[in-house]
């Protein structure tokens, strides 16, 4: 019917160009974006997993994260126990050196000296090796947990005492001012050097244990973050695709609300 009043073919027209110029702003959002869930209207429910996906993404990362700063702390001290190392082969050296006949009381008295020195530096290393405020090597017993993932993931560190005075090393009172006396020492030298290097080495495969953590939480973060890509990510090519379907559409749908609109001047033909 031909009519003035209402121009029914024009609203259907804006109807339907409406429509494509909403899809076509979607196509661009995304396109522009990268993802398909933009707003919770897009994909309710994949927006609630896509959600959760992303928190224990974050969670993984953070657990990397501490057991890296694990591994941290632990080289911080197996490097303060190299120098600790060095300290009791050189005590032990003087002790063997003492051990012999062939020095005076004033040369002896320097090997002394020198022997306190380092027992001393043990105890100053022992007390001032810290990460972040945390001591893990003038006290024996405790544990550091290294936390990672949710709930109870976690590895604990067993602190060592390293110091003179411990009974670890109990170089408290050895002297090598005398052949016997140093031949004495060496025994407990030994000891104590053991008693480090068991420290070194446990310290050394829970770095260790530390690394292969990191890894699997590597992976599981990549695998989830695949999962997550699946679920939110726009796929591009097909965007495209409807980017140019919407494009047409509402390139078409503007060309027919023009010709719609310059329908009822038809009927003013009819009125001349």
């Amino acid at each position: 019917m031909l009519a003035v009043k209402n121009n029914i073919m024009a609203l259907n027209a804006a109807r339907h160009l409406s429509t494509s110029y909403d899809s076509l702003a979607k196509s661009v959002e995304r396109l522009s974006s990268g993802l398909r869930i933009n707003s919770a209207k897009d994909d309710a429910a994949g927006l609630a997993v896509r959600e959760l996906m992303r928190a224990d993404i974050a969670v993984l990362e953070q657990g990397a994260r501490n057991a890296q700063d694990g591994i941290s702390m632990l080289q911080t001290m197996e490097g303060a126990m190299a120098v600790i190392d060095d300290a009791l082969v050189r005590m032990k050296q003087l002790a063997e050196q003492a051990a012999t006949g062939s020095y005076s009381t004033a040369q002896r008295t320097i090997m002394q000296n020198e022997f306190n020195e380092m027992r001393t530096e043990i105890d100053r290393i022992a007390g001032a090796t810290t990460f972040n405020d945390i001591q893990m090597l003038n006290s024996a017993g405790k544990s550091v947990s290294i936390h990672f993932g949710e709930f109870s993931d976690n590895i604990s560190v067993t602190t060592a005492n390293l110091t003179s005075a411990s009974h670890a090393l109990n170089t408290t009172g050895m002297t090598i001012a005398g052949a016997s006396s140093a031949r004495n020492a060496l025994g407990r030298l030994d000891s104590a050097i053991g008693v480090k290097d068991t420290a070194r080495a446990r310290f050394g495969y829970m770095m260790n244990r530390l690394e292969s953590t990191v890894s699997v939480l590597n992976i599981q973060k990549e695998n989830l973050m695949a999962a997550e890509s699946r679920v939110s990510d726009v796929d591009v090519a097909t965007e495209i695709a409807n980017l140019t379907r919407n494009q047409v559409l509402a390139q078409a749908g503007t060309a027919m609300l023009a010709q719609a609109n310059a329908v009822p001047q038809m009927a003013l033909t009819l009125l001349r």
